[in-house]
């Protein structure tokens, strides 16, 4: 169903970045905004741990107004990561086209690119396709892309882009990542 709105609309490019906690439970927070006005959502993960995260579970509980998709394969070079190098680029490249169908079928009001600028930042994207990527948005749709380390040309395209600062953190203090409140 298409929102009716969506010939009114003026869709933005947001971006959430930095080195603080909250940037996809930020991009997150939208899809609660969107589904109150019938929108429909499409949330495509580029990378994250290979754990299970509270969030997988809610969006399955915000069928079939949200879609989940998990593309990577996890962490890259960091914390549980075994795979090859291969496997992690096939698995974002894969990613790309899959977002490209997604964001260009007319389905969706809003679409999140979780960690798409980690994707970027570790070599598993080049800048120029995921530049190409996002000039596939339609102008009525909202797109909002995560991950620390946002490049100066995504900064450049987006109409928003916000900043998370860490200040201090719980792990500081030996506290661990909490089960409901951290994934």
């Amino acid at each position: 169903m298409k929102a009716p709105e969506r010939d009114k609309r003026k869709g933005l490019l947001a971006c959430y970045t930095g080195d603080g906690k909250g940037k996809s439970t930020a991009a997150f927070g939208s899809i609660l905004r969107a589904i109150g006005y019938g929108w429909k959502v499409c949330v495509i993960q580029f990378m994250k741990g290979s754990w299970k995260y509270g969030e997988m579970e809610g969006f399955k509980q915000l069928r079939p107004k949200v879609e989940f998709h998990r593309k990577g394969l996890g962490f890259y070079k960091i914390i549980d990561d075994k795979l090859p190098e291969e496997d992690h680029k096939k698995a974002a490249a894969e990613a790309i086209q899959f977002s490209a169908e997604k964001i260009t079928s007319g389905e969706f009001d809003l679409v999140i690119l979780d960690e798409l600028n980690v994707s970027i930042q570790t070599g598993l994207i080049s800048i120029e396709d995921a530049v190409e990527l996002l000039k596939k948005k339609p102008d009525w749709q909202h797109l909002i892309i995560t991950g620390r380390g946002a490049p100066e040309e995504i900064i450049e395209m987006c109409d928003l882009v916000t900043e998370m600062k860490e200040i201090k953190h719980p792990y500081q203090n030996g506290i661990l990542a909490q089960k409901g409140f951290d994934y």
